[in-house]
C-alpha cells in the first residue's frame, strides 16, 4: 500500500471535483476551496469522516475493496482512475458484474484507420463487438451481423469457418480466456449460457477446459485458407483494452509477400 501516494491522490481528486457536479451548492460562507470537503466525500462514500481523514493523512488502515469502490463512486473516478486507486491501495481492481460489450469510440475509430489491416475487437466472452471491412472480408460476411462469437465458431461450427494452421492452438487460447472470464464475471448470465452451450455441444471444449490451459495474448502467425484469396500467411497481434477487458486483434501480412497483395485486393473489394 502506497500510503503517501494514496493520500495525495485522494486529496487531488477531491479538490478537482466541483460541488455542482454532484448537486451540491457551490457557494457558502465556510467553503474556502473549489473542491469538495472531506465531510462531503465521506458522506457520499458512506463512511465516517474520521476514517476518510486518516486515509488522506496517510494514517488509515488498508482500505477494503468495498471502501475503495465507494470512494471511486464518490469521487466520480473513471475506470482507469478507479484502477489506479486500487493499485495505490495495494489491491487489484475487481471487474464489473458483467463483461463489457460496448466499444469505446476511440477504439472503433482506430479500426477505421487501418485499411490494409484486418481488425476486430472481442470482449471477454469472445463476442466480436467491432470490426473493420477487411476483417469482414477475411473472416466472413456473418461478422457484420454483430452476433459472431469466436468460441461458438471454433467449437460448435457456427458461422463461416476457414481452414487455419492454428486451429488447435486457438482452441486452447479460447478456453484459457473463457476460464479467466468465468472467474471474473461469475454472475454474467450471457457468459454462463455460452459456457453451458459449449460444454453441451463440444467434447473437445470439455477436454480442453479440464486441462486448464494458460495463455498470454501476444504475436502469432497462421495460414488461413481463404475461399477467394487462397492460402494467406498472416500475422496476428493483440492489443489489450484493459479497462474493458477487451482485445483488439490485428491481422497483417509481411511486406512484399503474396499475402499482402491479396489483402490489398480484399480491402479494395470490401470498401
Amino acid at each position: 500500500m502506497a500510503r503517501q501516494e494514496l493520500a495525495h491522490y485522494l486529496r487531488d481528486r477531491r479538490a478537482a471535483l466541483r460541488p455542482h457536479e454532484i448537486g451540491l451548492a457551490a457557494t457558502g460562507t465556510d467553503r474556502r476551496t473549489p473542491g469538495l470537503r472531506r465531510e462531503e466525500v465521506a458522506e457520499l462514500a458512506h463512511m465516517s469522516v474520521d476514517y476518510y481523514t486518516r486515509l488522506e493523512q496517510a494514517r488509515g488502515p488498508r482500505p477494503s475493496a468495498r471502501i475503495l469502490d465507494a470512494l471511486a463512486r464518490a469521487l466520480r473516478l473513471t475506470p482507469a482512475e478507479r484502477s489506479h486507486l486500487f493499485r495505490l491501495a495495494g489491491s487489484s481492481a475487481p471487474p464489473g458484474i458483467t463483461a463489457v460489450r460496448r466499444v469505446r469510440p476511440h477504439v472503433a475509430r482506430m479500426l477505421e484507420r487501418l485499411p490494409e489491416t484486418g481488425a476486430i475487437v472481442t470482449d471477454a466472452a469472445y463476442d466480436v463487438v467491432a470490426w473493420n471491412p477487411l476483417a469482414r472480408a477475411l473472416l466472413g460476411a456473418d461478422l457484420g451481423c454483430g452476433t459472431t462469437n469466436l468460441a461458438r465458431r471454433r467449437f460448435l461450427g457456427q458461422g463461416r469457418m476457414y481452414g487455419s494452421s492454428s486451429a488447435e492452438e486457438f482452441g486452447h487460447i479460447v478456453v484459457a480466456r473463457l476460464r479467466r472470464a468465468a472467474d471474473r464475471y461469475p454472475h454474467d448470465p450471457r457468459l454462463a449460457a455460452l459456457l453451458a452451450e459449449l460444454r453441451a455441444g463440444s467434447e473437445e471444449f470439455r477436454q480442453i477446459w479440464e486441462a486448464r490451459p494458460v495463455h498470454a495474448p501476444g504475436h502469432r502467425t497462421k495460414t488461413l485458407d481463404h475461399p477467394e484469396a487462397g492460402a494467406l500467411r498472416l500475422n496476428c497481434d493483440v492489443l489489450l483494452v484493459p479497462e474493458d477487458d477487451q482485445e483488439v486483434v490485428l491481422m497483417t501480412a509481411d511486406p512484399g509477400s503474396p499475402a499482402v497483395r491479396a489483402l490489398r485486393r480484399l480491402a479494395t473489394q470490401a470498401t
